[in-house]
């Protein structure tokens, strides 16, 4: 009886341990511990570690890695809100930003409180630099999940795009508390000094 309630209690912890949960994950990212959060991505893990680990792909340079990841999401069924979040993301390293765009707006129509969707949308403003607009998303992310540390960063960078300081500092202060180890760290305190210089 012993043995087999040590057995159970063994793999169970092993199995929680192994699977880790997305905010276990995006603090591995968030720190710059982008290979063990492509360790800890098996196949069948949680939807947000797979958009994470494909992020994690990208930040290595492992380019095709990340459009197979993301190939992961986007093959998922189409009434999914991850279907559409991978498949913005595959678009965008394609350079589809307009499909990217549609995809991303998809998945927010779908699930309007999921940060994710947010996010990616935030992503695909980003890269057609559209900034008032994707500062808002990325507002949006920090206002579904004030922890996540990267919506932040990308919050405050489009708000220094879109000449609103005041927000960027705000955004900026909170990324380098959530993530004071990320890699992105002095660049974001350089350019606080130097809007602050000014």
């Amino acid at each position: 009886m012993k043995k087999t309630t040590l057995t159970f209690v063994l793999t169970f912890t092993a199995s929680a341990v192994f699977a880790q949960n997305a905010s276990q994950v995006q603090k591995l990212f968030e720190a710059g511990e982008y290979q063990r959060v492509v360790e800890a991505a098996q196949p069948d893990a949680d939807p947000a570690v797979l958009y994470t680990a494909a992020q994690s792909h990208q930040k290595l340079g492992e380019n095709d890695q990340a459009l197979q990841t993301y190939g992961a999401l986007a093959s998922r069924d189409a009434g999914d809100v991850w279907h559409f979040i991978g498949q913005s993301a595959q678009q965008l390293m394609q350079d589809d930003t307009e499909g990217a765009v549609a995809s991303a707006r998809q998945a927010v129509e779908m699930n309007g409180g999921m940060a994710e969707a947010h996010y990616q949308l935030g992503l695909v403003l980003a890269k057609r630099q559209e900034w008032p607009a994707a500062a808002a998303e990325f507002d949006r992310v920090t206002e579904i999940n004030p922890s996540n540390a990267y919506a932040h960063y990308y919050g405050g960078l489009m708000h220094y795009r879109a000449n609103r300081p005041d927000r960027m500092a705000n955004h900026f202060e909170q990324f380098l508390k959530l993530a004071p180890d990320a890699p992105e760290r002095p660049e974001v305190t350089q350019i606080m000094k130097t809007v602050r210089g000014r």
